[in-house]
């Protein structure tokens, strides 16, 4: 280093290997190997959520460990973002759920699924429901970013990445809200 002159940051890679791998000994640098890590770790048999990946293209893994879930009915998201449309509904969430969420097509319809910080308080609606513990959840590989099956509104985009509950309720009011066609 020159005299006068500050150090220079390291490379953008360098840090985005450090963001996405803390306490990663693997010696990965994909940000996706990292998440895949992270997700499976909430299964008790890691390598088995792996396996339904590669075989299914989604995994059953218990919640409460390293996330839970909100159930939210696809009305409500729809409501709230005014349209159907899966790349509005994408854009949408992203910009203002800022988290994983899940969409699947169940036999009541189509449901998404928030993931949000095991053991947080929920003060949501009898429709969207808090899992926790003793509760499973699909979860698709990170490459599941359409239908058909299970897939990604938006992916978690580090390890860790959750959404915040209360973000997620306001949500869901907004749409619940615009299902009643109440004023903001």
């Amino acid at each position: 280093m020159q005299q006068g002159r500050p150090a220079r940051p390291p490379a953008t890679s360098t840090l985005l290997s450090l963001a996405v791998h803390p306490g990663d000994s693997s010696g990965q640098t994909d940000p996706s190997h990292a998440i895949r890590t992270w997700l499976a770790g909430a299964h008790d048999l890691p390598a088995q959520a792996r396996t339904e990946w590669a075989a299914h293209k989604v995994a059953l893994l218990p919640l409460g460990r390293r996330f839970a879930a909100v159930r939210i009915p696809g009305v409500i998201i729809h409501a709230a973002v005014g349209t159907d449309d899966r790349q509005a509904v994408a854009d949408t969430v992203r910009a203002q759920v800022r988290g994983p969420v899940i969409h699947d097509v169940c036999a009541v319809g189509p449901t998404y699924w928030a993931l949000v910080p095991p053991g947080s308080h929920w003060s949501g609606t009898a429709e969207t429901s808090y899992l926790g513990p003793g509760t499973y959840l699909g979860v698709p590989d990170l490459g599941c970013i359409e239908p058909p099956g299970p897939y990604w509104v938006t992916p978690p985009r580090h390890c860790r990445d959750l959404c915040h509950p209360e973000t997620v309720l306001d949500f869901i009011v907004r749409g619940g809200r615009r299902l009643r066609h109440e004023p903001p």
